[in-house]
């Protein structure tokens, strides 16, 4: 299993917290290396979250809000793909920075859904499909936030 220098999927994201409620988010997703995501939101609210590995993006459309902030630990895909076992056919487990990781690829051996528990316990499960993965990066500009002008800022 390897991960390509980049890749566009949708993706299906389900949170469930320790009482088993969850929430639902659905959107697509573009990534580029080394650590470029970004995150477009449909489902349930309008929302981009977008990342460079060290500095985070969140633009949230409903509130005409976007919030910045300075990471030390984000989702460093490549490293935890790294540090992946094969477990069983088609399955690995991670272990980076204190949390497991359970991935899974499809059979073309493209990533196909990660499963792990984040900082406040929850499940977190992601669902990637429509898989295109890329040869090339995708540029700089692309992987931004895009947001009007007259949205608040916070934290820039």
């Amino acid at each position: 299993m390897t991960l390509p220098v980049s890749f566009q999927a949708h993706f299906k994201q389900t949170i469930t917290n320790d009482q088993k409620k969850q929430i639902i988010y659905r959107g697509k997703i573009d990534f580029s290396s080394p650590n470029h995501f970004k995150w477009r939101y449909s489902i349930p609210t309008k929302k981009e979250v977008c990342t460079d590995g060290a500095k985070l993006q969140v633009v949230d459309h409903d509130l005409e809000q976007v919030s910045t902030y300075m990471i030390d630990k984000g989702l460093d895909l490549p490293a935890i793909l790294k540090s992946a076992k094969l477990h069983r056919k088609s399955v690995y487990v991670a272990k980076y920075q204190g949390k497991s990781y359970t991935i899974q690829v499809n059979s073309r051996q493209e990533l196909s859904r990660i499963a792990y528990k984040d900082d406040l316990d929850n499940t977190v499960l992601i669902v990637f499909s429509k898989m295109r993965y890329g040869k090339k990066k995708i540029p700089g500009t692309q992987m931004r936030c895009r947001y009007p002008d007259a949205y608040d800022r916070i934290g820039e």
